[in-house]
């Protein structure tokens, strides 16, 4: 073999192995990523136009909700949303649009307190779906529900639903940050 043959052929070895190392480190952050994001990984590469452009949204959701001030809450607050949520619940028997629509006022404002920006529901969505991204698909259904019960249009299954997704949220955002947080003590795992 020439000296120029096996130049070539190092070149040839070195761009397979670097193209093997770059694989196997795209393959490994889309693996953590889908591991982190589960089911949002999923929605998100389907919303998009290519993986690498999903990958790329969910890393920037990532870094823009490290910068956040997002909290634990307090023992106090905590009991005082878990008493709200006691109180609003059993209300839906005798008005549910009503316990719908304190539901979302209510998570409104656990979200609010535990420090995530309340800005379009779009951006709260993606906020939420980086720390809770099991939730995420239920705080959507319930705000696509809400919305029909604020226009008179949701059926009571359907804001049974959205109070059920409510409180899917509600009990996860409520015992995050403390450890062994049981769901708060009323929230009944009925609808």
């Amino acid at each position: 073999m020439t000296t120029t043959e096996w130049v070539i052929l190092v070149v040839v070895v070195a761009i397979i192995i670097i193209a093997a190392i770059w694989w196997f480190v795209q393959s490994r952050r889309s693996h953590a990523l889908h591991e982190d994001f589960g089911p949002e990984y999923d929605r998100t590469v389907q919303q998009s136009d290519s993986r690498r452009a999903a990958e790329t949204e969910l890393r920037n959701r990532r870094e823009r909700v490290e910068k956040l001030d997002i909290r634990p809450l307090s023992i106090t607050d905590r009991d005082r949303f878990a008493r709200e949520w006691e109180t609003l619940q059993p209300r839906f028997v005798d008005d549910p649009k009503g316990a719908v629509s304190d539901a979302d006022s209510l998570v409104s404002d656990l979200m609010r307190t535990r420090g995530y920006p309340m800005g379009d529901f779009e951006q709260r969505a993606a906020d939420i779906s980086v720390d809770h991204p099991d939730v995420v698909n239920h705080y959507r259904e319930a705000h696509r529900l809400a919305q029909r019960n604020a226009s008179d249009q949701a059926t009571t299954e359907e804001q049974r639903r959205a109070l059920v997704h409510y409180r899917e949220l509600f009990n996860d955002l409520l015992s995050d940050g403390l450890p062994d947080a049981a769901p708060s003590r009323g929230v009944s795992q009925t609808g």
